[in-house]
């Protein structure tokens, strides 16, 4: 059962003394995300800091490798050990990538997939096997592209509305992505995107900044501060929604000083709290 609760900020190894040292009563860190591919074998003193930051924060588990659209079996040996790490931290949440990372190998890339009725079938049916495995409920994020396949059935929110269906799962929504593709894409713009999801399977979401490389192509890098047009976004969803979400921010690179990325989280749980009274008031 997902118990997260208000805004969080992904853990990053040397982020360990900042979140140590966080007054839990008054900053708006709710909870941290965690690869489990990064952890699985980490020891010595950043696990040691890790296990300290669990202690203090609930965990929301995001995969990176599973593969979920693939056509390379899954790795159960692998599932088992994630399993065993949710296990171990009592982490209620666990997402990944409606996409594909392997061909016979991992291409160390998150690949999108066809927006096909067979690739809705063959990917909520391996979806349906990870949920028997590690005996939870999951969800799966919609991705960044940068390449359209021009086989495509459905678009993207109608896939992704599908797979979930499908297989039983929930939805995590990462906001950026959806204004990253409608940009560099023109497919469906993101008002649209978010009123065909269906919302109440949205129990986590994603806030990240990118890159803009030109006015035709964003790229997904979570190394900016979040733009104003998907804070925009972002609180046209919230305002949809008919719970509030557990949102976190993302950020991977260009790490500004703590307090900015906490003052960003403080932007996120403002909004939920703005949008909290707003469903109370009507």
């Amino acid at each position: 059962m997902n118990t997260l609760q208000g805004a969080g900020l992904g853990y990053k190894r040397h982020m360990a003394a900042d979140f140590l040292a966080l007054d839990r009563t008054e900053s708006p860190i709710s909870f941290i995300e965690a690869a489990p591919e990064n952890w699985l074998r980490m020891g010595g003193a950043a696990r040691r800091q890790f296990d300290a930051v669990a202690e203090r924060f609930p965990v929301a588990c995001h995969g990176l490798s599973l593969s979920l659209g693939g056509q390379d079996p899954l790795d159960i040996g692998f599932l088992k050990q994630i399993k065993a790490f949710i296990r171990q931290y009592g982490i209620g949440f666990f997402s990944e990538h409606l996409s594909y990372c392997s061909d016979h190998g991992h291409v160390y890339e998150l690949m999108p997939l066809p927006f096909t009725a067979e690739s809705v079938r063959h990917t909520a049916a391996r979806i349906r096997t990870v949920q028997d495995v590690l005996e939870m409920r999951i969800a799966v994020e919609n991705t960044s592209y940068y390449a359209h396949n021009p086989i495509a059935e459905m678009n993207e929110a109608e896939f992704l509305n599908a797979v979930v269906r499908e297989a039983d799962c929930d939805i995590h929504l990462d906001i950026n992505n959806i204004y990253v593709n409608a940009v560099n894409h023109g497919i469906v713009a993101p008002h649209d995107y978010i009123a065909a999801v269906d919302l109440p399977r949205v129990t986590y979401m994603h806030m990240a900044g990118h890159d803009a490389e030109a006015a035709d192509l964003l790229i997904d890098t979570h190394g900016r501060p979040v733009c104003g047009d998907v804070w925009d976004l972002y609180a046209h969803t919230c305002a949809l929604l008919p719970r509030s979400v557990p949102t976190l921010l993302e950020r991977d690179s260009n790490f500004p000083p703590f307090a900015e990325l906490e003052a960003e989280v403080g932007r996120i749980a403002a909004v939920q709290q703005q949008t909290e009274q707003q469903r109370h008031a009507a």
